[in-house]
């Protein structure tokens, strides 16, 4: 079955129609300033309006403040918010409480006992988003081309509904998804050029490269 792709960190128009075209489900727009993907809400509000109605947009933030998320909400309008920040539990119900929108809880994970930590949201967060550890002297909690070890999330209640997201590429989702079988990925640095430019090319190759994995995943009947 094929998974829900989205394609993270978008500041173009192009590169949106070019998701959109090869079936992003969703799109991300980055509210972080420390990060090259960063646009601002009012920008990322004009952007996503072709995306309306075809795909779910996708506001992430880190660690957001009541103010930052009037604002994106005002002017993005959109139809998740992506926690990659600490939030607790109890933010996140605060969140959801006050803005009406489904939350995806971002978590960084180098080892199993980092997976330990979703349990506490379970039945929170809507969805869950499973990203690499940032290497030593990154400022940026994702979005750095890191993988992690894919094999951990075996070890997930299969109820629990996530994406995986870190260092994925054409050259490895194949090997992502039949280990995982994740529901969801998210890529954002794969489909890159330079830090922060996304790339047509790279965006239609990996599109085809899940493609393929699936192909291969149902003639395998796995």
């Amino acid at each position: 079955m094929k998974p829900d792709i989205k394609i993270c960190g978008l500041k173009t128009a192009e590169t949106i129609d070019r998701a959109l075209a090869r079936g992003a489900t969703h799109i991300g727009f980055i509210f972080f300033e420390k990060s090259p993907r960063y646009v601002e809400p009012d920008i990322a509000g004009k952007l996503a309006e072709p995306a309306r109605g075809k795909a779910k947009i996708v506001a992430v933030t880190v660690n957001p403040s009541n103010d930052d998320l009037d604002e994106i909400v005002a002017l993005l309008k959109p139809d998740i918010l992506q926690l990659h920040g600490d939030e607790s539990p109890e933010r996140v119900l605060t969140i959801k409480a006050v803005y009406g929108l489904p939350v995806m809880k971002a978590f960084s994970v180098r080892t199993a006992d980092d997976l330990k930590r979703v349990e506490a949201y379970i039945g929170i967060a809507d969805r869950f988003l499973f990203d690499a550890k940032p290497p030593k002297g990154s400022d940026l909690p994702g979005g750095n081309g890191v993988s992690f070890d894919w094999s951990l999330l075996t070890w997930l209640d299969g109820n629990v509904d996530y994406m995986l997201s870190g260092g994925l590429n054409k050259s490895n989702i194949a090997e992502a998804l039949g280990i995982t079988k994740a529901p969801g990925i998210d890529v954002s640095s794969g489909v890159e050029s330079t830090p922060g430019v996304k790339s047509l090319a790279m965006i239609d190759e990996f599109f085809d490269a899940v493609e393929r994995a699936c192909e291969l995943e149902t003639a395998s009947g796995s």
